[in-house]
């Protein structure tokens, strides 16, 4: 039997990045291409599809790290992202670079409108796709804020100062380039060092893809009916002596059921007498001694209540009662 193939090593950093941009299609772009992008393409395939050359992409990514490193204050920093499939990938690339992030619809006035509530003064501005973020990277270019950019192949580059060439429209391209801007990032700063690489810092790039909602919710489901599968402490679990019983023997199956007497079983067993009713008790009721008003025979027999006497208030000082010729009530 033939040995499993050993996995490709890659003798630099550079080779090993080059490689998940190919198994995450960032070099596919798509068949149209504006004027501004055609440095930026390799060739076209048989489809029509142009080739992004990733060589170029790789270079502007570092250009991109070295210019968000220069920047003292990362809370100047701004990462946005209108599209769904960029949103968790900027969640992330903020928590781990203590910036700040954008996740959906941008407001109007955001970086304008100085009475807004949500008023932000970045002094850079990272953006997803420069035509669904069209809005920031305008306002960016009122308020002088550069603006950093991943472009595919038919993206507009107006007002945008740094384009990262790339395939923006899959979910796995997006959630790499940011994996991979925020390592270079980490490493300009010393946090990521051959001590303490970033598998350290961030266990896996899945943490910045983006999943589905339907994906996560049936996770979620799997492991909540995952607690309670054969073996564990709940419903797969055989049944066990609570107090007050003598067993489950009733709903135990099998030879187990049938070892159990009816005493062990908890029902067959004579009734407990702490204080409680007897057998015959719960039929007729307990005696009981005959009490002033009531005349209880036992608790089927219901009640007859003694009668009690009419009361007639008395009449008020100085005012003479009216002769009704009644004798008494």
């Amino acid at each position: 039997m033939d040995a499993a193939p050993a996995p490709p090593t890659y003798g630099t950093q550079k080779e090993h990045d080059i490689a998940l941009m190919l198994a995450a299609q960032c070099h596919l772009g798509t068949k149209n291409c504006s004027n501004a992008m055609e440095r930026y393409v390799f060739r076209r395939n048989d489809a029509g599809i142009h080739i992004i050359h990733l060589e170029k992409t790789y270079e502007k990514l570092k250009m991109a790290a070295r210019v968000i490193v220069a920047i003292e204050n990362p809370q100047d920093v701004m990462a946005l992202s209108a599209r769904p499939y960029g949103q968790r990938a900027v969640l992330k690339f903020s928590q781990y670079l203590n910036c700040k992030s954008e996740a959906g619809r941008h407001t109007p006035g955001t970086f304008t409108n100085q009475i807004q509530k949500r008023f932000e003064e970045p002094r850079l501005i990272i953006v997803t796709d420069p035509r669904t973020d069209h809005q920031p990277v305008k306002e960016a270019a009122y308020m002088g804020i550069p603006c950093i950019a991943f472009a595919d192949t038919d993206s507009p580059l107006h007002h945008v100062d740094i384009a990262i060439p790339v395939n923006n429209k899959s979910r796995l391209s997006i959630g790499l380039m940011y994996y991979l801007l925020a390592r270079m990032v980490l490493e300009m700063r010393g946090v990521v060092t051959p001590e303490k690489p970033f598998s350290e810092v961030c266990p896996s790039v899945d943490l910045f893809f983006y999943r589905e909602p339907e994906e996560t919710e049936a996770e979620e489901v799997a492991a909540e009916t995952a607690g309670f599968g054969g073996g564990g402490a709940g419903f797969g679990a055989p049944a066990a002596d609570v107090g007050g019983f003598g067993g489950f023997g009733d709903f135990l199956p099998g030879e187990k059921a049938a070892a159990l007497s009816p005493a062990d079983a908890g029902w067959g067993g004579p009734a407990p007498e702490e204080g409680g009713f007897e057998a015959a008790e719960l039929l007729t009721g307990p005696p009981q001694a005959e009490t002033a008003g009531f005349g209880v025979g036992d608790f089927g027999g219901g009640f007859a209540p003694a009668p009690v006497p009419a009361q007639v208030p008395p009449p008020a000082a100085g005012v003479t009662e009216p002769s009704t010729g009644v004798a008494d009530w």
